[in-house]
């Protein structure tokens, strides 16, 4: 109680503080979400961005209050692309165990957890991308943290997501047993018109599809929707105002997605060159989850950097290059929660390994996704009218992208969650 007490004098004391106060921050260098900029301020005002640039710019009659962060770079706060909230690493419990025997209250009780180490490691906002079989709890997960009853990223949910029946787990042997499944099951127009409309009313900011999944022969691959359902599922999506994103790892499944309007597709892993090109084409954004690839790899035995690497992971590394070279647009995710929650970085610093530059990997956890996911206008960049999304790392993540876990400053919405900068506010 007395620590929960602190808390709420803190927040309090935070929120009062923004209605008349401006902060200054003033680090060694800015990156507004596109560039990286020298003697750079920005300032604060409540839970909005006031002005960003050269300090001489900057203008304020009112009262100030100033943060020196000396050797941090300033940064928007950063976007995780693909989250699983409400599952936690699969080296401490498999997945099927966490779907069919763990409680939906300890699995609420998980996310709450990781919603925070999150935040904390400078994500201020999640996509999150299905519940796997906790219903729409991500909706309550969601409110709790916009009411401020728990500390947490903005959330941008999918709530259980569409799987067509029989493809997704979990499958028991004895097929009389009816079990949880990991999404929800809908087939043909009617259906899937059906289902839509009720993740939608239930919460969902964007729809999910698996168009495709490991229900092949032999445990393969193959694709589940037809062309013509996931044109459907876009359809109705698209007159409620929401994108939809597919789980995609073959070539087929990406193109069907692709060809349906889909906004992103997710894993990718046995994308072509020709596919790669025509997302390009289409303007479909790519978000890779390397790091989901080499955690499970890990799980099974390998260690990072021996070779050979896993198929998966030389499939990953494959479709991570074609999608450079295609000029794919390319979303930073690493489906975490098959890794814990807080390393979120991990997934940046694998970007960087697998080719692509700091700078652009940095832009992808910023601006670009924010761009893609429809919340341009809100987030991604340090611009003045634009949300207070802030966060600070010792360092210059440009030159090293490891940097971006030294975080030493994180703000959302205005209010500080991180503070260990050596200048405290006055």
């Amino acid at each position: 109680m007395r620590n929960l007490f602190f808390l709420l004098l803190f927040l309090a004391n935070n929120a009062a503080a923004r209605q008349d106060t401006a902060l200054l921050l003033k680090p060694d260098q800015v990156f507004d979400g596109e560039q990286l900029y020298k003697n750079w301020v920005v300032l604060v005002s409540n839970n909005k961005i006031l002005a960003a640039g050269d300090i001489g710019s900057i203008m304020f009659k009112g009262i100030t209050r100033t943060i020196e962060m000396k050797g941090q770079t300033l940064l928007p706060g950063l976007i995780e692309g693909h989250s699983h909230l409400f599952l936690h690493p699969y080296n401490e419990t498999k997945w099927d165990e966490q779907v069919l025997n763990e409680q939906r209250a300890e699995r609420t009780a998980r996310a709450v957890n990781h919603a925070k180490a999150t935040l904390l490691a400078g994500f201020t906002t999640v996509r999150d991308l299905g519940t796997e079989g906790a219903d729409y709890d991500d909706a309550g997960l969601k409110a709790a943290i916009e009411k401020g009853i728990i500390p947490g990223p903005r959330m941008i949910i999918a709530t259980r997501a569409i799987v067509a029946t029989g493809s997704y787990g979990p499958k028991l042997k004895n097929t009389d047993d009816v079990v949880i499944r990991g999404a929800a099951e809908a087939d043909g127009i009617d259906a899937l018109i059906r289902e839509t409309r009720t993740q939608i009313g239930n919460g969902a900011d964007l729809v999910k599809v698996y168009a495709d999944y490991r229900w092949g022969l032999n445990k393969t691959a193959q694709p589940t929707f037809t062309l013509d359902e996931l044109k459907t599922v876009v359809a109705v999506a698209a007159s409620a105002g929401r994108k939809v994103v597919a789980h995609a790892s073959t070539a087929e499944g990406m193109t069907r997605a692709i060809l349906a309007g889909i906004s992103t597709i997710e894993h990718g892993d046995k994308g072509t060159r020709e596919v790669f090109a025509l997302m390009a084409r289409n303007h479909v954004a790519y978000c890779p989850t390397i790091s989901a690839s080499e955690a499970t790899s890990e799980y099974d035995g390998w260690k990072k950097g021996t070779l050979p690497e896993p198929e998966k992971v030389a499939n990953k590394r494959k479709a991570f290059s074609l999608a450079l070279q295609e000029h794919v647009t390319i979303c930073f995710g690493g489906d975490v929660g098959v890794f814990a929650h807080g390393d979120n970085a991990r997934e940046m610093e694998n970007m960087v390994a697998y080719g692509m530059a700091p700078l652009e990997v940095l832009k992808s956890a910023t601006s670009v996704n924010a761009d893609v996911f429809g919340y341009g206008d809100g987030i991604g960049r340090i611009k003045a009218g634009l949300l207070a999304d802030l966060v600070a790392v010792t360092g210059n993540p440009v030159e090293n992208i490891s940097n971006i876990r030294q975080t030493t400053f994180v703000m959302k919405n205005g209010i500080i969650y991180v503070n260990k900068i050596n200048n405290p506010i006055p």
